[in-house]
């Protein structure tokens, strides 16, 4: 499966999320996301997207935030405490999109995550619930994230 993973603010390329990921043999694109650069992290992303046509797409923090601003096609979005009230982005997301996030997250809020729920009209059950912080670098959190990218994953013909 070839997933497209964007990272959170002040994180890099190469980090304990995608690693997982690869490790579990997945085709993980990674790119390096400016920090200070909304605009330019979603035009990364999107031609990432673009050219590389991912199955599923993981955002983490403001990482879900660029995931959700991006024309994504058929790609699933797997949001992590997806930031997107900081960057201003809609909180409406295709059906099929599965979010995770910590009930006691400091820094983006649970409710956030219940808001593009309603806002999109998913079922409760897209709404995960994990980890102990806002990172969700633990290991349930790691299994669940995996989980999240193959659910409803197409059978080969």
């Amino acid at each position: 499966m070839k997933i497209l993973f964007l990272h959170g603010w002040q994180s890099v390329p190469g980090g304990v999320k995608p690693l997982y990921l690869a490790e579990r043999g997945h085709e993980v694109l990674n790119p390096k996301l400016p920090d200070e650069d909304f605009a330019s992290s979603v035009r990364i992303a999107q031609e990432c997207c673009d050219t590389q046509r991912p199955d599923v797409i993981v955002g983490s923090s403001r990482g879900g935030a660029v995931a959700m601003t991006l024309r994504s096609g058929s790609a699933r979005l797997v949001l992590m405490c997806p930031a997107w009230k900081h960057y201003g982005c809609t909180a409406v997301v295709p059906v099929g999109t599965i979010i995770l996030h910590c009930p006691i997250d400091v820094v983006i809020p649970f409710s956030d995550s219940r808001e593009i729920l309603r806002a999109s009209a998913l079922p409760d059950t897209a709404l995960w619930l994990t980890g102990g912080d806002h990172r969700l670098a633990d290991p349930l959190s790691l299994q669940r994230m995996h989980d999240a990218c193959v659910a409803n994953k197409p059978t080969p013909d």
